[in-house]
């Protein structure tokens, strides 16, 4: 045999196998562990939470209470002189100024506890909390002023007025709308509040008269019959109601555990001459049943 035919022949073979190579692959199963493949991206909202359930918890607030004044104290000054001639000539509602809006900020704590079901992603439930508040404003003032009536009477009157309040704690109970996305579950809340509060709306009137008698000329002097004179009340333990609304986030950590960023604003109707707004920024953390 020729060394070329030779050449020839194990040429071809060695193409033969190349071209037969994937095929026998194919007949083979690859093993476990023997190819490197990509690992997926970890992803924040990754998986699934069951929200449905009872759940409690509780954390700290920065609150800021807004307090705004109404027109109380003027028909307390009305009211302090009524049924007098002074009274009938002079607004003494008028004297009295226009309060101002005083805040009162800082750290509160609060508890709550809810129930959540879960309708795929949509999350609806209802909760109700509680806050120990303590934030209060005061503001006193003093107007002295002199008329003469008609009658030729001279009238020195002063006022002495104080307005107060103080916000000790508050409940709501709300409604929460969310939506899940795996672990994170954004969420907007809408309810009902009712707080505890102490207030004083007093005022002190003092009224000196001097009279002169128009026949003999006598000047006559002296506090006016029925003063000094206090109108108004301190009073404990009223309870305001009012709307609250907010929005925040869930983040369950594990299965029963979850950490809970919010804000909420709570508006309490008229409470003895007071209107009160509480805005606050929560950080909790619940245990879910």
């Amino acid at each position: 045999m020729h060394i070329g035919t030779v050449r020839g022949a194990a040429g071809a073979a060695a193409l033969a196998a190349l071209l037969s190579a994937p095929a026998l692959a194919a007949d083979y199963p690859v093993l476990r562990g023997s190819q490197i493949e990509d690992a997926p991206t970890p992803s924040l909202y990754a998986g699934s939470y069951n929200w449905t359930g009872f759940y409690v918890g509780g954390g700290a607030d920065v609150s800021d209470t807004k307090f705004k004044p109404d027109t109380g104290l003027q028909d307390l000054a009305r009211f302090a002189f009524r049924n007098t001639a002074l009274g009938q000539q002079v607004d003494m509602g008028g004297l009295v100024n226009n309060l101002p809006e005083k805040s009162d900020s800082g750290a509160t704590y609060f508890g709550f506890l809810g129930y959540n079901v879960a309708f795929g992603d949509a999350v609806i439930g209802i909760e109700a909390d509680y806050t120990r508040s303590g934030h209060s404003y005061r503001i006193d003032d003093y107007i002295a002023r002199r008329f003469v009536t008609a009658n030729g009477d001279v009238n020195d009157i002063s006022l002495t007025t104080q307005q107060a309040a103080k916000l000790d704690d508050y409940a709501t109970a709300r409604l929460r709308l969310g939506w899940a996305f795996g672990s994170i579950m954004p969420f907007a809340t809408l309810g009902g509040a009712v707080g505890r509060f102490n207030t004083s709306s007093t005022i002190d009137a003092r009224w000196n008269l001097t009279q002169t008698n128009p026949l003999t000329g006598v000047v006559s002097q002296g506090q006016a019959a029925g003063y000094p004179l206090t109108v108004g009340a301190t009073k404990k333990n009223v309870y305001g109601f009012g709307l609250t609304v907010g929005g925040g986030v869930d983040w369950a950590l594990a299965e029963n555990i979850f950490l809970r960023g919010e804000y909420q604003l709570v508006r309490f109707a008229d409470v003895e001459g007071t209107t009160t707004t509480v805005n606050t920024a929560r950080a909790a953390m619940g245990v879910k049943f």
